[in-house]
């Protein structure tokens, strides 16, 4: 039921790194930021960001902070407004609207007295039952159970369109169950202290609910022992980007013959899925790991873990003794997070992950200018044609597999702002003063609505993400690309400022999503969202050569002590900036050769593709705990803010020009390393 801050494994691929935003008041781009003691080519990023970076620390209560989380934070005061007049007018609002339901969530969460003379008093039922297992069809028909109150553990279930059938929604299952961030945390050396740490913070945890210590000790070794196993059998964040590895489609019947001790027709029928033909069994080692420990496996290990697992998905709405417990390991030992933030910080954080796109709907109608999503469809459109020509004009690339990314660039579908239709919360029950009931409630309904899904056409109206949220998505199943409201702002958006910085910031934005339909896993898709193949053999040959050498690229970048970024994992990314910056710069060049005197002027001392530049690496300015900068080294598919300011730029014949960069700076690649693919 937590809804803890973690990387979804779906296909949507976005920007990263924040969450929601608002109008900033600050110039559209104060110079004496820039650090002129430094080269801009050989150290861009700290040109641009290194003094605002020193001015600006992290505060103790984030793991980072940068252009997004300031943003954020500007934000999340703007949404606080809205969820406090909610909660003072809940009692008269209209029954059953968004605005009381909201109100009432928040409150209640704001409630500690209330939480606090509730203690864990709300998870005693299942912890009952844990307690009442007697044999591994007991622990299949626990998890089960849970699962259709939307609480789910161990695996992975959740509706998604069919790989092979874009139009059409099927089931989908996958590995899970870890309590570390991936299954390499349980074998490498690198995280011996950490592992340590989590037996006890496993064991702290058991015995907040009156687990005797020296029970809680052989629990916790239990619990540990027993995701260890989980974790051999699990895939790595590398392959997990695969589409083959996400994708498996069985009948229901041939999945219960390879898992006989747990029955997926029980299963879907519990959860009011309708799973018919075929589901996908992602990751096919990891259930049979998990069919065989429900064999063999004494049931006191499931207990531990399950008990543990319920405890800790509950914790962060129980009194404060499980919340800083909570935080002491997930935030501060795994991230290097110092203190704790506001309870109303917390509070709306929940209501975002309950309710975030009725949130949402009062958002949009109180900050969101119809003009910013009509200059937004401006260049979302001159981002298109920049991107086709620049399709059209590839050397590397075969006439007959152009016609098929023409074909896909023709089918591109942009969203801007918020859903044409807004989401209907009816039936969703929340009333006053019971912060983990309301929940509760609210995961079984979003749960719920998920499951319903299955089974049907694909709801193309659909969005991913809410729009407050300060981001941006692709979505290859789909072919569209996402922008919500809170991302049409500056640095990415100002209706006042030159094009440069809009299409350094927003511009480039909307061409690394487009960017994503022709990344290393967004091409297996085609025009119509569907997971084939529409290369010809020595087309992908030569594509394959250039991602490559971009992997190479990052591989080099020491984003910590001895610790490098991952080229693998960040290759998705990493040619979505290449490709959406290079689109960019050119619909900046379309821009201005419409207005030559703006082409020829400079402000603030910068000529336009100057400030072009400027404003990308702006977007990445920040600072990052060395705690956190390592989990997101082993978890996130985007590379480190510093490695993104630079690395696209570095591979640009336009950014030297810009900035008069000799051969043999670090922001000037030599011929046979410089990347050039889209």
């Amino acid at each position: 039921m937590k809804h803890r801050i973690m990387k979804p494994l779906t296909l949507a691929v976005g920007l990263a790194l924040a969450t929601t935003s608002f109008a900033a008041t600050a110039p559209s781009f104060n110079v004496k930021e820039i650090d002129t003691k430094i080269d801009a080519c050989n150290d861009f990023n700290g040109f641009v960001n290194a003094k605002w970076v020193a001015a600006n620390p992290i505060p103790a209560d984030r793991t980072r902070w940068g252009s997004f989380d300031a943003l954020r934070d500007d934000s999340l005061n703007v949404q606080k407004t809205i969820v406090e007049s909610a909660a003072a007018g809940a009692a008269k609002a209209k029954a059953g609207s968004i605005q009381q339901k909201i109100g009432y969530l928040y409150a209640a969460g704001m409630d500690q007295a209330a939480i606090e003379k509730a203690g864990f008093d709300p998870i005693k039922p299942e912890l009952s039952q844990i307690d009442g297992l007697k044999n591994g069809a007991d622990v299949a028909a626990f998890i089960t159970a849970r699962y259709a109150q939307g609480d789910g553990m161990l695996f992975r279930f959740y509706g998604n369109g069919d790989f092979k059938d874009s139009n059409q929604q099927i089931a989908y299952v996958g590995q899970g169950g870890l309590g570390l961030p991936t299954a390499e945390y349980y074998s490498k050396p690198d995280f011996e202290k950490i592992r340590a740490a989590y037996v006890q913070h496993i064991a702290r945890t058991l015995q907040l609910t009156g687990v005797s210590a020296a029970d809680a000790q052989a629990q916790a070794k239990s619990v540990m022992d027993f995701e260890t196993r989980l974790a051999a059998a699990s895939m790595i964040p590398t392959e997990l980007r695969l589409p083959e590895n996400r994708y498996r489609p069985v009948t229901v019947a041939d999945a219960n013959k390879s898992t006989p001790h747990f029955d997926w027709s029980a299963f879907f029928k519990a959860q009011n899925a309708d799973v018919k033909g075929i589901f996908s069994m992602s990751q096919p080692k990891f259930f049979a790991e998990v069919d065989k420990m429900l064999a063999e496996t004494p049931v006191t290990d499931w207990q531990a873990y399950l008990r543990f697992h319920t405890i800790d998905g509950a914790a962060p709405y129980l009194s404060k003794a499980f919340v800083q417990e909570d935080f002491e390991f997930n935030a501060k030992t795994l991230n290097g997070q110092k203190e704790m933030q506001p309870l109303w910080k917390r509070t709306l954080g929940t209501v975002n992950g309950s309710m975030g796109m009725a949130l949402g709907e009062l958002y949009v109608a109180k900050t969101f200018s119809p003009t910013s999503k009509t200059r937004a469809e401006e260049l979302v459109n001159n981002l298109r044609m920049a991107y086709k020509a620049r399709i059209e004009n590839l050397e590397w690339m075969s006439d007959a597999t152009k016609q098929k990314a023409l074909e896909k660039w023709a089918s591109f579908t942009p969203k801007i702002g918020y859903p044409d239709v807004w989401r209907d919360w009816t039936g969703l029950q929340i009333q006053p003063g019971n912060y983990y009931a309301n929940v509760a409630s609210a995961g079984k309904f979003n749960y719920d609505f998920m499951v319903a899904k299955i089974g049907k056409p694909v709801d193309r109206n659909e969005w991913g993400m809410t729009p407050q949220t300060v981001n941006a998505y692709y979505s290859p199943q789909k072919n569209e690309i996402v922008f919500p409201a809170a991302i049409l702002q500056s640095p990415f958006f100002d209706a006042k400022a030159d094009d440069a910085l809009n299409y350094g910031g927003i511009g480039a934005v909307i061409g690394h999503e487009m960017g994503h339909g022709y990344d290393d896993q967004g091409s297996k898709f085609d025009a119509q969202g569907n997971n084939v193949n529409w290369w010809t053999d020595a087309d992908r040959k030569a594509f394959d050569e250039r991602t490559a050498k971009l992997a190479a690229q990052f591989d080099s970048y020491e984003a910590l002590p001895g610790k490098f970024v991952n080229g693998k994992l960040t290759m998705g990314e990493n040619i979505g900036d290449l490709g959406g910056l290079n689109a960019a710069y050119d619909a900046l060049q379309m821009a201005l050769a419409k207005n030559p005197a703006e082409a020829k002027s400079k402000i603030d001392g910068y000529t336009q593709d100057q400030r072009f530049f400027l404003n990308w690496a702006r977007v990445w300015r920040g600072n990052i705990r060395p705690e956190a900068a390592l989990t997101l080294l082993n978890t996130d598919p985007h590379a480190p803010a510093q490695f993104r300011a630079i690395g696209a730029p570095s591979n640009m014949a336009a950014f030297a020009q810009a900035f008069q960069c000799k051969a043999g700076t670090k922001m000037v690649r030599s011929d046979d390393k410089q990347v050039k693919i889209w």
